[in-house]
Formats: C-alpha cells, sequence, structure tokens
C-alpha cells in the first residue's frame, strides 16, 4: 500500500489535477479532502479537456474509485452538473465510480448569497473569493449550523437544521440589502436533489481505512494551495479550508501513520489569482509573456491570474509545513524561449535578508525580492519525455530549484496533455 497527498506548493493554479491523473493509474482510490467548486482542476488526455470542480481528477480512470471526504464543501447542483457533463463527454460513469461522505457539508443557496453580498460591501478592499459559497459555509460548520450530506436524505432533519440556521442568515442578509430565503422552499428544492444524489452517499471515511486495511494505493487531491491555508497563509487574503498535507487528515479523518509520500505541486514559475501579497509580480511586459504562454486565466471564474517569477522562499515555506518528499514541477515548457529566467532566492526586509517567506501579510507586502539569474533555452519541450533529453540549461534549472528546497523533483510537466509529462523517478512509471 502507498498513500499520495497532492498538495498545491504556491498560491494554487499549480497544476494539482494533472499531477493527480498522471498519478492515478497506480491507484485503487482517489479522495479529496478539502475545498470546494471554488477549485478547477484542469485534465487534457488525448486532445480532450476536462474541467472539474468537485469530483476527484482520478475520475477519467474507470477502474479507479473516486471519493468526495468530509471535509469539502458540496455544491449539490454544481457535483450533479459536473456527473451530467462527464456522462455527455462519455466518461464511464456510475455510483459505483464515484462517494461523497454523510458528513460533507452542503452549500446552500444563502452561503452564497453572503459570499458575494460581502465581497460586494468590501468593494476595493475585497478578498477576492469565487463567490461560491465556500466561506459562508465553512463558517457554518465550525459553529455547528451547517447542512450536512447526511441531513438532505431526511427532510425533518434538514428543516430542523435550516430553521436553526435560516432567520439568523436573513437577518444579515437582508442587512446587507441582498435576497433572503424560505425553509420550506428550500426543504422543496433540496428534496429534489437529495434524490439524485443519494445513490453516491456513503462512508467514505469507513471506505479509506478498508482500503487502507486491504493494502490499496490511495491518492488525497487536495485543493488550493499552501499558501491559501486558512491558518498558515496570507490571512486574510486565503481560502476557508487547510490545505496543507495535515488537512489531509482532518478532511479524510485519517492518521498521520497512513500517509507515505507528499507531493508538493508548483508551477516553473509563480501566479496567484486574486487579492494579497506576491513579492515576485511582474507588472510588465515578462509578466504578461508568462500569462499568455501560460495560458493564465482561472478555470473556476476566468479571472487573469497575476504572474512572477519563481518564488523559492515561498517553496521553502510550503515545504516547512508539509514536509514534501518530492517535487511536481509543471509548466517548465512556458519557460522556452527566455534568455535569462530571474529566480527569487531571498527576500530584503527592513535590510535583512530572509530565506524563507512567512504568514505575516505585511511582512509578505513589504519584502523584496532578490534574484539570481539562470540562463534559459529556445528548445520547445513538448515532445520531450525524459530528463536526458531536455536543453542543459532546463536541467540545471530543475537542479538549480531541488538543490534550494532540498526537495528532489519526481514529476516535469512540458505541456497541458496527459502525455506531455517526463516521469523523473522510476517508482512512477
Amino acid at each position: 500500500m502507498s498513500s499520495y497527498v497532492i498538495v498545491g506548493a504556491q498560491w494554487g493554479d499549480e497544476g494539482k489535477g494533472k499531477a493527480v491523473d498522471v498519478l492515478t493509474r497506480h491507484a485503487d482510490l482517489v479522495v479529496r479532502f478539502q475545498g470546494g467548486n471554488n477549485a478547477g482542476h484542469t485534465l487534457v488526455v488525448d486532445g480532450k479537456k476536462t474541467v472539474l470542480h468537485l469530483i476527484p481528477s482520478g475520475i477519467l480512470y474507470s477502474d479507479v474509485l473516486s471519493a468526495i471526504g468530509a471535509g469539502v464543501a458540496i455544491n449539490i447542483e454544481v457535483l450533479l452538473a459536473e456527473i451530467a457533463g462527464l456522462l455527455e463527454t462519455g466518461v464511464p460513469f456510475s455510483p459505483n465510480r464515484l462517494k461523497i461522505d454523510l458528513d460533507a457539508h452542503v452549500i446552500m443557496p444563502y452561503h452564497i448569497a453572503l459570499d458575494r453580498a460581502r465581497e460586494a460591501r468590501l468593494k476595493d478592499a475585497k478578498i477576492g473569493t469565487t463567490g461560491q459559497g465556500i466561506g459562508p459555509c465553512y463558517e457554518d460548520r465550525a459553529s455547528r449550523r451547517g447542512v450536512r450530506v447526511r441531513d438532505l436524505l431526511d427532510q425533518k432533519r434538514l428543516k430542523a437544521r435550516l430553521v436553526s440556521a435560516l432567520p439568523e442568515k436573513n437577518v444579515l442578509l437582508s442587512w446587507m440589502n441582498a435576497e433572503t430565503f424560505d425553509v420550506d422552499v428550500l426543504v422543496a428544492q433540496f428534496a429534489l436533489l437529495a434524490e439524485r444524489v443519494r445513490p453516491y452517499v456513503a462512508d467514505v471515511r469507513q471506505l479509506i481505512h478498508d482500503a487502507i486495511a486491504a493494502d490499496q494505493t490511495i491518492i488525497y487531491e487536495g485543493a488550493q494551495g499552501t499558501l491559501l491555508d486558512v491558518g498558515h497563509g496570507t490571512y486574510p487574503f486565503v481560502t476557508s479550508s487547510h490545505t496543507i498535507s495535515g488537512g489531509v487528515c482532518i478532511g479524510a479523518g485519517v492518521s498521520p501513520h497512513a500517509i507515505d509520500q507528499v507531493f508538493g505541486i508548483t508551477k516553473a514559475y509563480t501566479t496567484r489569482v486574486g487579492s494579497g501579497p506576491f513579492p515576485t509580480e511582474l507588472a510588465c511586459e515578462n509578466g504578461e509573456r508568462l500569462q499568455k504562454a501560460g495560458a493564465e486565466f482561472g478555470a473556476t471564474t476566468g479571472r487573469p491570474r497575476r504572474c512572477g517569477w519563481l518564488d523559492l522562499p515561498a517553496l521553502r515555506y510550503a515545504h516547512q509545513l508539509n514536509h514534501f518528499t518530492g517535487l511536481v514541477l509543471t509548466k517548465l515548457d512556458v519557460l522556452s524561449g527566455f534568455e535569462i529566467i530571474p529566480v527569487c532566492v531571498a527576500y530584503e526586509l527592513d535590510g535583512k535578508r530572509l530565506s524563507i517567506a512567512s504568514a505575516d501579510l505585511v511582512a509578505m507586502q513589504k519584502a523584496t525580492p532578490i534574484y539570481e539569474n539562470l540562463p534559459g533555452w529556445n528548445e520547445k519541450l513538448t515532445q520531450v519525455r525524459t530528463l536526458e533529453d531536455l536543453p542543459q540549461n532546463a536541467q540545471n534549472y530543475l537542479a538549480y530549484i531541488s538543490e534550494w528546497t532540498g526537495v528532489p523533483i519526481k514529476i516535469v510537466g512540458v505541456g497541458p496533455a496527459r502525455s506531455e509529462t517526463i516521469l523523473c523517478d522510476a517508482k512512477l512509471k
């Protein structure tokens, strides 16, 4: 048995979906453990593009079970639409291929309304949420007013939960001049949705422990990235869940002893969506060039991603929090054509040199990146399948990253497709 935790090592959008898809051929079970449909994981297989927001990225393998753990916030309508979309594209699908945990919390319409009303009121100071209701859903989970999947399956139970939670929500929504909601209308709406989702519901926690007992291989798929972790990211410009490797234990209900490998996913450069500090951001032609070459637009919102050079202090911080056993470096091909590739190796802050990032918002906003320039390459990389066939300067770039982080690079992405991948570790081939 092996277990792999896949987490973002930056501010999200690193290519976790592709990493999970590549590794799933070795797996029996793929488990999504946190986040919600604010995630967008893009897969390209045989020229066909698939964007997943809730369903784990292993779903394209027909012999692998996919599961959504208790730590995920689920929009039932989005989930059902995603299932319908997969069926329309010819992906073999049945309730035997996807299971949803009974204790996962449900994103209700009032969560979405609250999320969007709050962002609208913040104006220029907004956090930059996707407006999908993820934060308010997690708030209700913490305050014990949430609606879980198991509550949907019993109308009396659902109504009791809504009678408890909705009055306060309606007062707040009314104060923000937003839409309010009726208990009975919501009960009727979700009673219909519950019957459609019922075949997929299971005790995912027990499925995971059964897989562990059977010595099966499990992949735990995270969403967003380390620097967006609600406890250890650049607060308050973070997501609402724990995105680091320790979040697996909370979201999936497993012991740390059940985890073998932690793979950190990083781009060959750095991007960020929404507000918040970004020391290596490029507000210049090179930033636009990276954005265009990397097609840097959010899979969930379509918002353009801010782009910058690779930030090694941030990667070191991510390694400190996650204890990576390997890195997956994506979009190396995007750097082709740059004569010089600057890499941030430290920050200058108040006259001091810092070699590792921090969660301190003020410090990260004031930090000035210190760069070392590496020679680039002109060759296109999408046809390369071995490290030895990469241009020497590209090989040197990878070696430099591994040396500075202290983490071996296990997989290299040289294009968006599943096939456009270099497996550096023989065990993964």
